[in-house]
């Protein structure tokens, strides 16, 4: 009796050991994705005595710290930081200029990469003896941060500077779909032949445009990866941080990869509205039932499609972001959806055909005027993303 009350008493200690522990961050469980910025013990060491240069955003966090915070209080020299879309600390809207100048929090100059300069210069990258690349992406050709981090390695590539990637887990990794962006359609929102849903995290694309000589004259870019820890591509992962503006919740950041199309065309996706990339409608949608007016929000939409103007149409936003994430495919219905019933189909598609480049082709835009059915538009799409993943598997880190 006695050797049994000790039995239990251990039990009962470890269980509430194996609590505290968990509750405090010390441990984790094996399914929760730990992003490569946490393990602090693989990259500090290497970059001791060195002068660096970061890539970073408002994700780039440890727990509640960010990392410029966490290597500064190390002793690590930073001598200035690269800024992609929506800036250093997250607070441009889409497409809003960023500018070069100084943080205000921690005094570093801020060198931008979005606007004129989209690669770092030569004299940007002298006296640098490492870059340092920390970035949440969410697995989707067009989200421009992944075009960034190609200049960027193009630079380190030419100045023969080490890139270190801190890697971390792609929310839509689970699964590959879309048209691949061929030869002609490539741009700042697609520069690289892959689906629109690539399936990667940012280390193993950055491995992938090494090996596939997509760099400019095919150099090599010396990389340092950290992975993410407990990371599979089945693995489920809820952003602790909003990405962009106007990805504010994981809901928005799963209907992303289809909304985004929208961009292309004169149907709104929500910007402007508490909901962004959760709806979706245009003025005088006959047979929708949402109503909604895009308004101007400072940061995060100052002049969004539809500006003060009644639009009609769907709201998405009380789907259950698990049951996005099982669904694994694009969905090409909503944009079929909102072609049949725009009157003016003529109208339907920007005039700069920004569409294309979203789409990385223009067999999308003319399969809808067609009339295709979405089956017969994912069928075109079978042998060319059966041959990408093929190739995919040659980079993959994670299962």
């Amino acid at each position: 009796m006695v050797l049994w009350l000790q039995n239990c008493t251990k039990k009962v200690v470890k269980y509430i050991l194996l609590f505290l522990l968990l509750q405090t961050g010390t441990i984790r469980l094996n399914s929760q994705p730990i992003p490569a910025a946490f393990s602090t013990q693989e990259y500090i060491p290497l970059l001791k005595g060195k002068t660096i240069a970061l890539v970073v955003n408002q994700t780039s966090t440890i727990n509640q710290t960010h990392l410029v915070d966490t290597l500064l209080k190390l002793g690590v020299h930073i001598k200035h930081i690269f800024a992609p879309e929506h800036g250093f600390r997250g607070d441009h809207s889409a497409g809003a200029v960023v500018e070069s100048g100084k943080d205000t929090k921690t005094g570093l100059p801020l060198i931008s990469l979005y606007g004129k300069n989209k690669k770092p210069s030569v004299e940007q990258m002298q006296g640098l003896d490492l870059v340092l690349f920390d970035i949440q992406d969410v697995g989707v050709r067009f989200y421009t941060y992944i075009s960034t981090m190609h200049y960027v390695m193009e630079a380190c590539a030419e100045q023969h500077i080490p890139l270190m990637i801190l890697d971390r887990p792609n929310p839509n990794g689970n699964y590959i779909d879309g048209p691949v962006l061929k030869s002609g359609f490539s741009s700042f929102v697609g520069m690289h032949p892959v689906p629109i849903v690539h399936g990667l995290t940012v280390a193993e694309l950055a491995q992938m445009i090494n090996g596939e000589g997509w760099l400019k004259n095919s150099v090599q870019c010396e990389l340092i990866i950290i992975k993410t820890k407990h990371y599979t591509h089945g693995t489920y992962y809820e952003l602790p941080i909003a990405p962009s503006p106007n990805l504010p919740i994981q809901l928005s950041v799963l209907y992303y990869p289809g909304l985004c199309l929208f961009e292309g065309t004169n149907v709104s996706l929500g910007r402007g509205t508490n909901k962004p990339f959760q709806l979706f409608g245009f003025p005088n949608w006959r047979d929708a039932n949402y109503v909604f007016t895009p308004r101007s929000i400072p940061g995060v939409a100052d002049n969004p499609p539809f500006k003060n103007v009644e639009c009609v149409g769907y709201d998405l936003s009380d789907s259950s972001p698990l049951d996005i994430f099982k669904h694994k495919q694009l969905n090409i219905n909503w944009l079929l959806i909102a072609y049949d019933a725009y009157l003016d189909k003529s109208k339907f598609f920007l005039p700069n055909l920004f569409f294309d480049k979203l789409v990385g082709t223009d067999e999308l835009r003319k399969q809808i005027i067609a009339g295709k059915s979405a089956s017969a538009i994912r069928e075109s799409w079978q042998a060319e993303l059966d041959a990408y993943k093929e190739m995919r598997k040659k980079y993959l880190l994670y299962d």
